[in-house]
């Protein structure tokens, strides 16, 4: 119990209300004495039965003051939980949101990337607010575009209440609209219409989300220490950066090159604008990873996560992009040293999390690797470290809760390709998750389909080489193991802890595969 939950149930409300009124009734009676002439024990008994009665009015107010319905109990404990409803949707019973994606009412169909960039950013802000549950983007995004009515939507996510809005650009100028509707009564809750400049994006965020807090009474204040917000000079720089951060999601050859484009013209126009130089170091250094023959983005990811660190000392995006650069560069020590800032200064830093366990499942330490893509998954529902998180409790021997993982990767990744139909890495998977749960006809056309869309990803044709090994064919998962290896990946320690390659262990072509490995690459992902 702590003072947040008092609030939360009203406690401290019922006794000021309790005492006032006691106060009042003792006052009362001191005149009646006075006045009736009566005995000053009538004070005294009135007094003794106030006291006697505050811890039973202070007791009431704690079991009905949670008028939203009743707390949630104790987390389940690591290695026994599947993370509940695997759709992501928190409980009815708790004080939640939905955020939908906000409509672009502009009139050209390229300020989408704005409207969805505010809905993202009120997403992050509201996921700070103790005692609100946020339903994760993956999930709020798959009704992008799709009619219905808003208390449907909001049952179907799994929340009490639904924020929709829109953007309307014209020039400089944004027309913000949004409603925070109750699911349960369809009323609407608060609406707010903001008539601003692009410059007053940021108070703009921070009304809203103050606003949405107010309404469904929970205090606005963070978790923890409060991750500093890294503001432009030039509003122009924001709006690359969002627009940066809509290709990057894509994790396609082409997408990846345009965000790091993106970014690049942010710095341009404000050198000193450390978020653009940290979507700029990740862009670089997941180009290296995902294709190893693109030259010099390494380099440049490396200078630009110094920038950052440098212009925002304090940052957990900047220690964690500087960690995932050193990750690839092989320095692992300094790698966790960043991560472990960067967890230190946001408790809800996803990178951090989800990269640590990719170092520590290299290193075969599976059960903190299980545990850090739990809690990165707690921070942002991403269908990798959902899926690392099966792996990693495959490779322990929990079958029971390898499985109940590789059902939430699966629905995870399904969710995401809802969304981003042509995530080659996502298909892959997918296909391997599907091949876990025994539907392996089904694993085999995501497989041949991720294939299709990406052929130059050396990681695709890693995953597809696990599927094939998890399917028994042996010799056809070794020959996509090689062009994997050929394409780049060379990150043998995680070929020796992948459980999905066990089949292939005592294949002579696979230990010759193995040991021609260069130590070199050994910092690439899967």
């Amino acid at each position: 119990m702590n003072f947040q939950e008092l609030v939360r149930r009203r406690v401290p409300q019922v006794a000021g209300v309790y005492l006032a009124a006691g106060w009042a009734l003792i006052e009362f009676s001191d005149w009646a004495v006075g006045r009736f002439e009566l005995s000053e024990r009538v004070t005294d008994v009135l007094i003794a039965l106030l006291l006697f009665g505050l811890p039973f009015a202070l007791l009431f107010a704690w079991r009905n003051g949670d008028e939203d319905g009743d707390p949630a109990g104790p987390e389940p404990e690591f290695g026994t939980q599947g993370r509940g409803d695997p759709s992501g949707a928190p409980p009815l019973g708790e004080r939640s949101v939905a955020v939908l994606p906000f409509a672009n009412l502009s009139d050209s169909p390229d300020n989408e990337y704005l409207s969805d960039g505010l809905s993202e950013e009120l997403i992050n802000a509201l996921a700070r607010v103790p005692g609100l549950k946020v339903v994760s983007r993956t999930s709020v995004f798959a009704w992008k575009g799709k009619p219905g009515d808003v208390r449907d939507i909001g049952r179907a996510l799994g929340a009490r209440s639904v924020l929709e809005g829109s953007v309307q650009r014209s020039g400089e100028q944004l027309r913000v609209t949004t409603r925070l509707v109750d699911v349960a009564s369809g009323f609407q809750l608060w609406s707010g219409r903001y008539d601003r400049s692009m410059e007053d994006i940021f108070a703009i965020e921070d009304e809203i989300s103050g606003n949405v807090a107010r309404a469904l009474r929970v205090l606005f204040e963070d978790r923890g220490v409060k991750p500093p917000r890294d503001e432009p000079t030039d509003i122009r720089a924001y709006d690359y950066v969002l627009r940066g951060r809509q290709f990057f999601r894509r994790t396609r050859k082409a997408s990846l090159e345009f965000a790091l484009e993106m970014f690049r013209k942010a710095i341009e126009i404000d050198p000193e604008y450390a978020e653009a130089r940290v979507g700029a170091a990740y862009s670089g250094a997941l180009l290296r990873m995902y294709y190893p023959t693109v030259k010099d983005v390494l380099e440049e990811a490396d200078e630009q996560s110094r920038r950052a660190l440098e212009l925002a000392p304090e940052s957990s995006d900047a220690h964690a992009a500087r960690g995932f650069v050193l990750f690839q560069q092989k320095e692992v020590d300094a790698a966790e040293e960043s991560f472990n800032r960067a967890m230190q200064l946001d408790p809800l830093q996803f990178e951090s999390r989800y990269f640590l366990g990719r170092i520590r499942f290299q290193q075969g330490r599976h059960e903190e690797a299980a545990k850090l893509f739990d809690e990165a998954l707690e921070a942002r529902e991403d269908y990798q470290a959902a899926f690392f998180g099966a792996q990693a409790r495959e490779a322990l021997g929990w079958a029971d809760d390898a499985r109940r993982h590789y059902r939430l990767a699966l629905e995870v990744a399904e969710r995401h390709m809802d969304l981003n139909p042509d995530d080659p890495r996502a298909a892959t998977m997918r296909a391997v998750s599907l091949c876990r749960l025994g539907r392996l006809e089904e694993g085999k056309r995501w497989a041949e389909r991720a294939l299709v869309i990406d052929p130059a990803d050396a990681g695709v044709r890693y995953n597809v080489a696990c599927l094939f090994a998890l399917e028994n064919e042996p010799d056809r998962a070794i020959d996509c193991l090689e062009e994997a290896v050929a394409s780049g990946f060379g990150n043998r320690e995680w070929i020796r802890q992948d459980p999905d390659l066990e089949a292939l262990r005592k294949h002579p072509r696979f230990e010759k595969l193995v040991g021609s490995i260069g130590e070199e690459a050994t910092a690439r992902e899967s």
